[in-house]
């Protein structure tokens, strides 16, 4: 039986990220490790740190990943290509040209067996009111129309700056660690949500940029699966059993 393999956080494109190249040619090595041994590959969310299609215009660089994934997909593994908070802004050009399917929303999917609620983790139990007014108007469609008014040199420049700001933001650069199971908001909406839908067996987050695999209840998990920055984490579903890892080049494993 093949693998499902689940990552997110790359951010490729980052202004914030020194050797953008050598952090991109290190996810399309393990894209290139694992295409021949999985079923599925499910990305969950901000693998671009900015991206906004125009009608004939696409962001500049990330010809490696963007390839990679095509052929994966020509090959006929299915990848799922989850929005996050900075790659909201697609629409057609991935799932035309790189074949991938596209998830604007969560989703709970059967696998082997077992029932995964998938997504990239924003706006989900997230307290802060500024966050979730401009995640509305990042979502707005109208919004949206507007920002592509724009030229596209002068689009891209204001996502890209925008999110190094936003980045840059984290004391010396690095994410806050894991709070606890009352202040991770994650944690608490996974809660509360598997109240009413019992049957979740895992639940696999991005976003937060830390690995975590943490016990629900004695049926569900839930794993958050850090980032391609700087753990280079993800997790892989075997039919049976699902583990967190980190990428080691040259590991057998995967």
């Amino acid at each position: 039986m093949k693998n499902i393999y689940f990552l997110s956080d790359a951010h490729l494109g980052s202004l914030a990220i020194p050797h953008k190249r050598t952090q991109e040619r290190r996810l399309v090595r393990f894209l290139d490790d694992i295409k021949n041994k999985a079923e599925a590959i499910y990305l969950l969310g901000d693998m671009f740190d900015f991206w906004d299609e125009y009608r004939y215009v696409v962001p500049k660089g990330f010809t490696r990943f963007l390839g990679k994934l095509s052929e994966i997909t020509d090959s006929g593994v299915e990848v799922h290509f989850f929005i996050g908070n900075h790659d909201i802004w697609t629409y057609g050009y991935l799932e035309e040209e790189c074949g991938v399917i596209l998830h604007r929303n969560p989703i709970t999917v059967e696998l082997h067996g077992k029932v995964f609620y998938l997504a990239h983790g924003d706006g989900l139990g997230d307290p802060d009111p500024k966050f979730q007014f401009l995640r509305c108007v990042f979502h707005n469609r109208s919004c949206q129309r507007l920002l592509n008014f724009f030229h596209p040199w002068y689009g891209v420049q204001l996502g890209l700056k925008w999110a190094r700001h936003s980045r840059m933001k984290r004391v010396d650069g690095k994410e806050t660690p894991f709070l606890g199971e009352d202040k991770e908001y994650l944690v608490r909406y996974s809660k509360e949500y598997i109240e009413q839908h019992t049957d979740i067996d895992y639940f696999l987050y991005g976003h937060r940029h830390i690995m975590l695999d943490l016990k629900l209840n004695h049926n569900a998990r839930m794993l958050i699966l850090g980032d391609w920055i700087r753990l280079f984490s993800y997790a892989v579903f075997d039919g049976e059993h699902l583990f967190l890892e980190q990428y080691i080049e040259g590991d057998t494993k995967l």
